[in-house]
């Protein structure tokens, strides 16, 4: 009988722990939605990794993102995102090309630009995890799990800074054995950014092919 007590206390001591773990990551999360949420505009440089050792590829190269509400241009791998709220337009320089697709962020799966800051808020459990000191900086990390068991992404590992309530870094593991790593190296906000950024100006590519998917 005292062992089966002891259990059940162990259990329940175990439980609420975790409770209060995924408590604490889910306020913490709420905060750093917050604090992205009252800035006008986000400026972000970072690298990006992409990594899968069972196929052999080791990927590693630096882009920048600048974020007004669900509008955005995303420099990645030698290719211009521009989202202007309605389209999504592809600009590839090296083959001279441009695809203008309707794209709604918000019936996107996949974490786009416009939501890699927010992404966290619906579809996913907390869990507190370990916290690194970067370069005197404390960044705790959250794993996020998704609900919908049939999803790609096994879990993604969330970097907060402590002080900032800025996302520092985010891992992203899928079932393949891929794994993606963004480190924002440098995080700006309310810049004087023109709203002309955010509009796609084809007299500016002339001799490119358009590829428009209306």
């Amino acid at each position: 009988m005292k062992k089966v007590l002891l259990l059940l206390i162990t259990i329940f001591t175990l439980t609420t722990v975790q409770a209060q773990d995924a408590q604490r990551a889910k306020t913490l999360l709420n905060e750093v939605s917050a604090k992205v949420k009252s800035y006008d505009n986000i400026q972000i440089e970072f690298r990006y990794t992409l990594k899968n050792n069972k196929e052999n590829i080791n990927q590693e190269t630096r882009g920048d993102v600048t974020l007004k509400g669900d509008k955005y241009v995303l420099n990645l791998m030698g290719t211009t995102m521009l989202f202007d709220g309605i389209k999504l337009h592809t600009i590839i320089p090296e083959d001279e090309e441009i695809t203008i697709s309707n794209h709604n962020p918000e019936n996107d799966g996949d974490i786009t630009p416009s939501k890699m800051l927010t992404f966290y808020e619906n579809g996913y459990t907390y869990k507190w995890d370990i916290v690194q000191d970067v370069r005197g900086r404390k960044i705790q990390y959250v794993q996020l799990k998704p609900i919908d068991n049939k999803a790609e992404i096994k879990d993604i590992l969330l970097g907060i800074d402590q002080q900032t309530k800025h996302i520092y870094k985010l891992i992203q593991r899928q079932d393949n054995g891929t794994e993606i790593t963004i480190t924002v190296n440098s995080f700006k906000t309310n810049q004087p950014i023109p709203n002309s950024m955010f509009t796609f100006d084809a007299s500016k590519y002339k001799n490119y092919y358009i590829n428009n998917l209306d």
